[in-house]
């Protein structure tokens, strides 16, 4: 049986192409919009990642329904590990055009690694080649958003300063790849829902750029960091109360089972 309980591509009333433009044209737009305006405001590089994790979740939903199973978070840990060398060749060689041909790397190496696994590997899913490119652009995307709240801009050399060299790069990896990664994770089964489960990428991409936002202390200063962080808390509120309420529409019903007996009470 697949992941998702049906055994091929997995439905929703969203279209993937509206997914899609959601995820670069935001993500893109976040991401120059927290490079060029006063550091303040370097939250739009957080918002940008937002979008881009909605996108990835996406992708991933659609291509592990097919049957990966366990390769869920495997999948999600390769769209960032994908995305961190694009990254940094497209921020090293591209200037300005630095995150556009990040990008356009991105979706190369997601389309060799897709067509490998489907002609070398022989995973046989019918969309993984499309699958792997969204999801390495989503990544990168992720990446580089972070980034941006964290050092301010998309420039190679404050990002390699404020985000590579002191370690913070491995924080971003996770926090990123769990945000792509985690809701359908959390939410396969037969009653996975597309909305329910995009939802869940949103509040994981405001935790993201809460945790972000505390990094940016070291570098952009406490007023920068607390309206980061501010900002993320804001949005991860929506996004959880929102959640909630479609896990209510979904369940049979919603309980609370209190704490979990002790060894003493057990016995």
């Amino acid at each position: 049986m697949s992941a998702g309980g049906a055994g091929g591509e997995a439905k929703g009333g969203y279209p993937p192409q509206t997914i899609m433009a959601i995820g670069i044209v935001g993500g893109l737009a976040g991401i120059y919009l927290g490079n060029f305006m006063p550091p303040a405001y370097s939250f739009f590089g957080g918002i940008g990642a937002i979008c881009a994790t909605v996108w990835g979740a996406d992708a991933v939903r659609r291509v592990a329904s097919y049957g990966l199973g366990t390769g869920v978070p495997s999948i999600g840990m390769l769209a960032l590990g994908m995305g961190i060398l694009a990254s940094l060749f497209g921020l090293s060689i591209g200037g300005v055009a630095g995150p556009i041909v990040a990008f356009v790397v991105a979706a190369i190496i997601g389309g060799v690694i897709g067509a490998l696994a489907n002609k070398v590997i022989g995973m046989g899913i019918p969309i993984m080649e499309q699958a792997m490119v969204e999801i390495a652009g989503a990544g990168t995307l992720v990446i580089l958003g972070l980034s941006v709240v964290i050092a301010g801009s998309f420039d190679y050399t404050s990002v390699v300063q404020y985000v590579v060299a002191n370690g913070y790069i491995a924080l971003i990896f996770i926090i990123g790849g769990m945000g792509i990664l985690h809701p359908f994770n959390a939410s396969l089964g037969p009653d996975e829902k597309q909305d329910r489960t995009l939802m869940l990428a949103v509040e994981k991409g405001a935790i993201a750029l809460i945790i972000a936002g505390f990094a940016s202390s070291l570098h952009e200063g406490l007023m920068a960091a607390g309206l980061n962080m501010f900002v993320g808390i804001v949005i991860w509120y929506f996004a959880f109360s929102k959640h909630y309420a479609l896990i209510k529409r979904d369940a049979y019903a919603v309980v609370g089972t209190g704490l979990l007996p002790s060894s003493e009470e057990l016995q």
